[in-house]
């Protein structure tokens, strides 16, 4: 039988469609979710910035329990202790109730991260990398076990990135995933202000896109990128007031303690102008930290944090946040080859990992804040190693890369193994067996 002819309606070879793999994103999800709730409630102690939240915590449940309360911690919004405070009414004031929330918050995150890399590529391989790459790379894994506001602010910004690319590869559905974007953009600000850099960005994509459609309507019209069928005017009411409307919502107990406090910031001030004293707070001069840093050190590797290092719980017993060091350095290069073969290939899902870790670390490049520590990278890293995983994609189509793009994700499982002792607080042996994993001198 002779081959049937190409034609115009019928090609002879139809375009690739990958299966969303999203059976395998549910599995990994689950097991992250396991590995990062295994002993939750050790320490048992509160340690690091837990000792900073726990008490702005209380203090708002404290309102809903006993009618009183006070306002601590002011130089953050609400939401991320709100959310801590949900999970010490539901599971009791101690360690696992302190934990649960960011712990949820961070299995979302995760699951979210990996669902918008596969919407923003439909690279199968890729994002099935990525999701190894991301419970291995120490950040995300360290930040789910302990009670921080920047886990709950990560958390709504992977959803923001989820349902915008799934709104710009799914325009059928494009109304109520950017309606889902704003209100977790909205989300993501009322926990902490380090979201603002990237919660400006899908506004500013959609404008940019559909300016460069050439549509003579360009507010008006619902033709063209990056999600047809919406308009300039109704996405600016997604990304721009509902955020807004959301950022606003999450001080709603603000006002409610104000009835209990004499003065109330909020009352004597309002919204806006008790935002300025917010600003004052994140801008005023610090005292000079041991664990300060600058972001060459960050992207370097070269400077990590001991959230905890102290007999606890019957042994000696870690918290170190650093990076993975394979993920961390391979990523690197990784960007830079993002950014390269996105500009030249016009690959949006490659420009915009490279584009969303120069914007997210940018901040702190010009941030008035002096004082600044490796954690502010937990959000860089997430770009970081989608670039990598987008590279290790790609490395399958030149000679022996099939190695290298198997290899990497392998080698990050056994380098998060080796380092797991001290990012999980298990026991150690002694007070100097740090040491081994003491590969810098400035992580020590």
């Amino acid at each position: 039988m002779a081959p049937a002819q190409a034609s115009p309606s019928h090609p002879a070879h139809a375009p690739l469609h990958p299966r969303d793999p999203l059976a395998w994103c549910a599995a990994l999800t689950g097991l992250f979710a396991l590995l990062a709730g295994w002993r939750l409630a050790i320490p048992s102690i509160a340690y690091f910035d837990e000792v900073h939240y726990l008490p702005a915590a209380r203090e708002i449940l404290s309102l809903f329990t006993e009618g009183q309360g006070g306002y601590r911690n002011r130089e953050h919004p609400l939401l991320g202790k709100e959310m801590i405070a949900i999970g010490i009414g539901l599971f009791g004031d101690n360690p696992l109730g302190w934990r649960i929330m960011p712990w949820l918050c961070g299995v979302l995150a995760y699951f979210a991260a990996v669902r918008a890399l596969w919407h923003a590529s439909h690279d199968r391989f890729a994002t099935l990398v990525f999701g190894v790459l991301l419970a291995t790379g120490f950040h995300l894994f360290i930040h789910a076990r302990i009670a921080m506001l920047d886990i709950t602010m990560v958390a709504a910004l992977c959803v923001a990135a989820w349902q915008f690319a799934a709104a710009c590869a799914q325009p059928e559905q494009g109304r109520w995933r950017l309606a889902l974007t704003g209100a977790a953009i909205g989300a993501a600000l009322g926990a902490k202000w380090n979201a603002i850099p990237l919660a400006v960005l899908p506004g500013i994509i959609f404008f940019i896109a559909r300016a460069l459609a050439g549509r003579r309507r360009l507010f008006l019209s619902r033709r063209g990128a990056p999600v047809p069928g919406v308009t300039l005017v109704e996405a600016f009411v997604w990304l721009g007031i509902v955020p807004l409307a959301v950022y606003a919502a999450t001080f709603l107990p603000g006002y409610w303690l104000a009835e209990y406090l004499h003065p109330s910031p909020l009352a004597e001030k309002g919204l806006i102008g008790f935002h300025r004293d917010i600003f004052a707070l994140q801008s005023q001069l610090m005292t000079p930290h041991r664990y300060m840093s600058t972001w060459p050190q960050w992207a370097l590797n070269t400077r990590g944090i001991w959230y905890l290092y102290e007999p606890i719980d019957g042994a000696q017993r870690g918290v170190l946040l650093v990076g993975n060091p394979l993920t961390m350095w391979l990523g690197l290069p990784a960007l830079v080859w993002c950014l390269m073969a996105g500009a030249w290939q016009r690959n949006w899902a490659r420009l915009a990992a490279a584009l969303g870790y120069g914007v997210s670390l940018g901040l702190w490049v010009i941030a008035p804040k002096p004082i600044q520590f490796y954690y502010h990278y937990f959000v860089p890293s997430f770009f970081l190693l989608a670039a990598l995983a987008l590279t290790c994609s790609d490395l399958r189509r030149v000679p022996y890369g099939q190695w290298l793009a198997w290899g990497i994700p392998a080698a990050s499982v056994a380098m998060f193994a080796w380092f797991f002792p001290i990012i999980a607080a298990l026991p150690l042996a002694g007070a100097d067996s740090y040491a081994a994993w003491m590969w810098l001198d400035a992580w020590r």
